[in-house]
């Protein structure tokens, strides 16, 4: 049985997308067949970094005008190694996110059980090992449907304050609820902490304190990723870089959570 794992983030700008992508890539190349979903309707990006179009959105599927199969966009052959990556795109014109933050409670409750029947037409009929969702920041209803349809939750959180206290909210008001498999990252640390074990010790046990999560990881802040702009997908253009050595933690931690 495949594993559906959702990245989500109290706020934008944690490098949430960046995960996404290059865990998703990563996994493809390590052999597996994984699917990667742009389930941030209010700021779709998974298009521009993959450069690819489709007649098909994820947008049609929850409104239920398509099938998941018309949506799907095989990459295996021009961004793996090895494996299968099959990519889900969110429409990123200004009518369809302005029609998606409109839509009422009734709506998500159908699309939530569009999104729980992915277990089926996807992991289990296509054979899959991941699907990956990348999430919209926050507490939209399409957050927590994703939330809800997961095996596991890795939350993404950055350094400044307003992160960390609306992390720690969100965490407190959402996930203990839902009861997931939860952990935390903690994005864009500065190096000179992760440097120092001391420094790093007394941060993981803060952070572990504070959020009552299992801490999954640390990255540090690196300068070269910052200056791409989130276009570059690390797990292939530069798979030594140290970002992915973590991510490879990153991926065996998930699967013991």
């Amino acid at each position: 049985m495949g594993k559906i794992i959702a990245i989500h983030s109290y706020k934008g700008g944690t490098g949430k997308t960046l995960l996404s992508t290059n865990l998703a890539t990563l996994y493809a190349n390590n052999g597996k067949s994984v699917c990667l979903m742009d389930l941030d309707f209010r700021a779709p990006s998974l298009h521009a970094i993959f450069k690819v179009h489709t007649e098909y959105w994820l947008n049609d599927y929850l409104n239920g005008v398509s099938d998941i199969k018309k949506v799907l966009i095989d990459l295996s052959k021009s961004h793996t190694r090895r494996g299968r990556l099959i990519v889900g795109l969110a429409n990123p014109s200004t009518e369809a996110i302005r029609e998606m933050t409109a839509k009422d409670r009734k709506w998500e409750m159908k699309a939530l059980g569009r999104l729980l029947s992915l277990r089926t037409s996807l992991l289990n009929d296509m054979n899959l090992d991941y699907i990956i969702f990348d999430t919209s920041p926050g507490l939209q209803y399409s957050s927590i449907n994703a939330i809800v349809s997961a095996d596991v939750v890795l939350v993404v959180t950055g350094m400044d304050v307003s992160d960390i206290k609306g992390t720690q909210r969100m965490i407190d008001e959402l996930y203990d609820l839902f009861e997931k498999k939860t952990g935390l990252i903690m994005n864009k640390v500065f190096a000179e902490v992760l440097v120092s074990k001391t420094q790093r010790s007394e941060l993981a046990k803060q952070l572990i304190n504070k959020y009552n999560l299992p801490l999954i990881e640390m990255i540090p802040c690196f300068c070269d990723i910052l200056k791409t702009g989130g276009t570059t997908i690390f797990a292939n253009e530069n798979p030594e870089h140290p970002f992915m050595k973590t991510l490879d933690k990153v991926a065996t931690s998930i699967d013991n959570l």
